[in-house]
């Protein structure tokens, strides 16, 4: 029935007519079935005053469909009858016609009018670029919440609005950042709190929290249960906590001048906040999760974050030396966007923030300090805060940082103001004015490119070296037959006996290192592969941070195991002792440099510091999750075969003649490690940024992809140079295979150095201290996962070239 009611409105208009001739397809089901049943007679009545509710309007709208199906469900779906199997099939049979049927106009226009061929969607591309180059030309911004300007935005970030690895398909911001996350419907009046976040600067690395500062207090309300996030480990340890803002937000309410509270600030209090200011420090607020901007539609421009105030330099002020001011009124905007016929309520789609620095008139009357006057309604003792005075920047009433001519404390009276704007742009792209200006996607496809030319150009040498070498010279190794011919072997094949020596130097250590580099690379991996199927978010707060930590801790089995079968390679006895290094050395290396660091953050008061029961936290899951599982990892690989190499070894070593430079180190270890970081090095500026600029950072497929080049690289390049180094017959190959990948860690760091020197402009010793700190630990792990791909690496091609020989 379902088949015929198709065939029939395909060839029928898409009008009211399908009402009726589903009324007919309905009817005789009913014939067919036992149309005597009351039940199904007061259901098909049902879907007749559905479809003739309103006649003069076709029925093919989700919503039209669901109230269609949520009438019928009250009416009839929650009656409790006894249906035999065959009247239940009946039922559902009927309710999926009703869908059917309600969608069908829908269904017969698409298949009425074909999509745009090759060449009109050219033509139609062509056109909106011509467009949008035209409205550049006439001084469009991108910046404002016009329509014009979020087309333009629209049309400037298409690219970035795509999901999908092979077939990218058009997608919101918002699905790409916050895959899932669904919008939030607020009703007129009721009050959205907003939350302040980190109060940071891009000249130090130490922010503060937002109630540090001389400001208004906390509000004493809790958190509604719909607005609170849990706080992860990873924003523990980057010092992000959830507080709410002392401003009031109710819905579609706008606020004239409002005063909050006075401060009274002086002596170090006053000296710290002149500190912040000269130091660009900025005060992040989101709401709705919509981080405050500050933009300009005259520059073009959006930002993050206001500036907790401004520096007057003397040519300016007239005075002898820079003068500081303080922003302590704040013109909020908020945009929002209704559409009844979409959703009920109000969604948000715009935060703005307009800074003003006044020097408000207190009045004679008595102020109680560090109090919300807010709720006290005292508008009218202050004569520069009222209902027809809104606050403006002018240099005669700018705040300055200083304090009175007696030495009194100075007082701040902080306030502010809210306007409700209605607009058009939708829920799914309030995102797109945050990533106005960001860096384009074929950049990142530059250098995935630029690393790809770097993988064909070693996989070209590597290809030439194992079929074209390496086959003439097993041919040649093969056909020796007599005595004579053996003796005049020379290349690789004369250290066979020798290239599966155990490293005489330090073997527990290489192998302590070995599994470290595996454990870390584990865990990298997942993490990435876990962001790119969605599972997490690095937009974020913390997440990514605490997947690396949760899953380096769970990958201890496989550091354990990797450690352990390499050390049993090695002849070892020490079992215990090499467990126990790959269980504490690492992690242990870390957790000192952390806590140092730590101590001189809290000495500081940055927000960073982390508590005691964070450090005790990361504490147990070292010693309770992460090195048990080292020790089962170290169990299995103890247990299993030793590793077989298809040479015998010489009782007595070989001599090793004298190496060229470019196969000796130091040399090898800077030529091989140069590759691998080159292969990176493009992506490593967007991480870096991410990192230390304040930037977004989401494309975790081009990282997957960079991950992978980099492993291919160094592989590679490890597979080369130890070719190198055997044929000049210097079978010492263990730690050269290690250092040779591992040096990319040092470049690296000395990447972070020109990092520092060129794009930060840091002040002061502990910024610097702190940027150190966090670029050697990143760089160590760096450097031992790359060696650990090296050596892995070598470590198959001696057993595949030595396996292919005949050797008695």
């Amino acid at each position: 029935a379902a088949q015929q009611t198709v065939a029939t409105l395909r060839k029928s208009p898409a009008n009211n007519k399908c009402g009726d001739e589903g009324r007919i397809v309905i009817g005789r089901i009913l014939t067919a079935e036992e149309n005597n049943n009351a039940i199904y007679r007061q259901f098909a009545a049902g879907i007749d005053n559905c479809f003739s509710a309103e006649p003069n309007v076709v029925v093919n709208t989700n919503n039209n469909i669901a109230h269609c199906i949520t009438q019928l469900d009250k009416r009839y779906g929650r009656r409790k009858v006894n249906l035999t199997k065959t009247e239940q099939q009946t039922m559902m049979r009927i309710l999926l016609l009703s869908l059917l049927l309600a969608s069908a106009s829908d269904v017969t226009l698409a298949k009425k009018k074909k999509g745009p061929t090759r060449a009109e969607k050219k033509v139609a591309l062509k056109e909106k670029a011509v467009k949008m180059a035209n409205m550049k030309a006439a001084g469009q911004d991108q910046v404002s919440m016009t329509k014009e300007a979020a087309e333009l935005r629209s049309y400037e970030l298409r690219k970035k609005k795509r999901k999908g690895l092979l077939k990218r398909r058009e997608a919101s911001l918002a699905q790409v950042l916050f895959p899932g996350a669904s919008p939030e419907e607020y009703n007129e009046s009721e009050p959205i709190p907003a939350f302040v976040e980190l109060v940071e600067s891009k000249k130090t690395q130490l922010p503060f929290e937002y109630y540090d500062l001389p400001t208004c207090p906390q509000p004493a309300e809790k958190i509604q249960k719909r607005f609170r996030q849990r706080r992860n480990l990873g924003s523990r340890l980057m010092g992000h906590k959830l507080q709410m803002a002392p401003y009031n937000f109710p819905i579609k309410r706008d606020k004239e001048c409002t005063p909050l509270c006075v401060v009274e600030v002086g002596g170090k209090k006053l000296r710290w906040l002149r500190k912040l200011v000269d130091r660009q420090y900025r005060v992040h607020l989101t709401l709705d999760q919509l981080p405050v901007l500050m933009r300009s539609k005259e520059l073009n421009y959006a930002v993050r974050g206001y500036p907790v105030g401004f520096k007057a330099p003397p040519s300016y002020t007239g005075l002898k030396e820079d003068e500081f001011y303080l922003y302590n009124h704040l013109k909020f905007t908020i945009t929002y966007r209704e559409e009844p016929s979409e959703f009920e309520g109000v969604r948000i789609t715009g935060f703005d923030v307009h800074p003003v620095s006044i020097t408000h008139e207190l009045g004679e009357s008595k102020l109680d300090f560090e109090t919300n006057l807010e709720a006290s309604n005292k508008k009218e003792d202050f004569s520069t805060c009222s209902a027809d005075n809104s606050p403006v920047n002018e240099p005669e009433t700018y705040l300055a940082l200083r304090s009175g001519s007696t030495g009194e404390n100075m007082k701040i009276l902080y306030s502010y103001e809210v306007n409700w704007v209605d607009s058009d742009i939708p829920w799914a792209d309030r995102w797109d004015v945050y990533l106005v200006g960001s860096p384009d996607d074929e950049i990142h496809y530059f250098a995935i490119v630029n690393s790809l030319m770097i993988v064909v150009f070693l996989t070209g040498a590597v290809a030439t070296i194992m079929i074209r070498t390496l086959k003439k010279d097993i041919a040649g190794y093969n056909e020796m037959q007599t005595l004579e011919e053996a003796q005049e072997e020379t290349g690789w094949k004369l250290v066979h006996g020798d290239v599966f020596r155990p490293p005489q130097s330090h073997p527990m250590l290489l192998s302590v290192l070995v599994g470290t580099g595996a454990q870390i690379g584990s865990a990298f991996f997942i993490t990435l592969l876990a962001s790119m199927m969605r599972m997490l978010n690095p937009i974020k707060k913390g997440q990514a941070l605490t997947a690396v930590i949760i899953l380096y801790v769970l990958c201890g089995g496989v550091g354990g195991y990797v450690s352990s079968r390499l050390y049993k390679f090695c002849d070892a006895k020490s079992w215990k002792k090499c467990t126990v290094a790959t269980a504490i050395g690492f992690p242990g290396l870390i957790v000192s440099m952390f806590m140092v660091l730590n101590i001189f953050l809290a000495f500081a008061g940055a927000a960073t510091a982390v508590s005691f029961l964070t450090i005790f936290f990361v504490f147990f899951l070292w010693t309770c999750v992460a090195t048990p599982l080292v020790f089962v990892g170290s169990y299995f690989g103890y247990r299993a075969e030793k590793i077989e190499v298809p040479t015998k070894t010489n009782q007595i070593a070989r001599f090793v003649p004298e190496v060229p430079y470019y196969a000796a180190p130091p040399t090898s270890v800077f030529i091989a490690g140069l590759l691998p970081f080159g292969s990176v090095c493009i992506e490593l500026f967007f991480i870096m940024s991410a990192l230390w600029l304040h930037q977004l950072y989401y494309i975790m497929g081009f990282l997957m992809a960079v991950l992978l080049i980099l492993v291919a690289t160094c592989a590679q390049v490890s597979m080369v140079m130890c070719y190198l180094q055997l044929c000049v017959e210097d079978h010492r190959w263990w730690w050269k295979s290690f250092a040779n990948c591992a040096s990319a860690g040092l470049y690296l760091f000395m990447y972070a150095l020109w990092f520092l020197s060129s794009k930060l402009d840091l002040v002061g010793l502990l910024p610097v201290l702190v940027y150190l700190t966090y670029m050697s630990m990143i760089s160590i792990a760096f450097g031992l996962m790359c060696g650990t791909v090296g050596y892995i690496s070598c470590f198959w091609f001696t057993r595949k070239i030595y396996s292919a020989v005949k050797v008695d």
